[in-house]
């Protein structure tokens, strides 16, 4: 038992350091503010593999890593750990009750339900307040406006732009989960 335990632990970090890797690459998806990076992947990989413990603890290490060159004095850390948890937790539990296809993909769908909404609420009380040291959220919401311009406040900006990005990254991450996990899940259990 105590040798299963190192296993996932040494797992577990080395998923960490992968995922720390991921967060330095952000693709800019066209959306004020947001940027899709895939960090999360390595966590949702260590949820189903070993469970939702190990996930979360590996998002937990990635975030508490990049406190180190945050900008944000540590809200954006907060943020991404809250989300990204989500999807992992709620994803990984579903999966860990019975270990088929069909939930995954419900885990994952799921997941992503609740990280877009979470992530509106983390978004509109804490990310864009935080924002507003830098910029007035007059400004944040005139970025809206240019991309959608039925966005005229704080509340539009995070229901038309924040919440379907989340849809949209957690629907990436799913595939990705998807198509990688049977593929890596050989690495990531421990032969007997």
């Amino acid at each position: 038992m105590r040798g299963q335990h190192v296993f996932k632990l040494t797992r577990t970090a080395i998923l960490a350091a992968v995922a720390t890797i991921l967060f330095f690459f952000e693709v800019p998806v066209g959306v004020p503010f947001y940027k899709l990076d895939f960090s999360a992947l390595p966590s949702i990989l260590a949820g189903f593999a070993m469970g939702p413990l190990y996930g979360l603890a590996t998002v937990a290490i990635k975030d508490l890593l990049h406190l180190l060159t945050s900008t944000s004095g540590g809200i954006g850390q907060l943020a991404d750990f809250l989300m990204s948890g989500s999807l992992v937790v709620i994803s990984s539990l579903i999966y860990q009750q019975h270990k088929t296809r069909a939930r995954a993909l419900i885990g994952l769908g799921v997941g992503t339900l609740v990280m877009a909404a979470l992530g509106a609420l983390v978004n509109y009380y804490i990310m864009l307040p935080f924002y507003t040291a830098f910029m007035p959220m007059e400004e944040i919401i005139a970025a809206g406006t240019a991309l959608i311009p039925a966005i005229d406040s704080k509340f539009k900006f995070v229901l038309l732009i924040t919440a379907p990005f989340n849809l949209f990254k957690g629907v990436v991450l799913s595939a990705a989960t998807f198509l990688l996990y049977k593929r890596v899940s050989p690495l990531l259990h421990e032969k007997r």
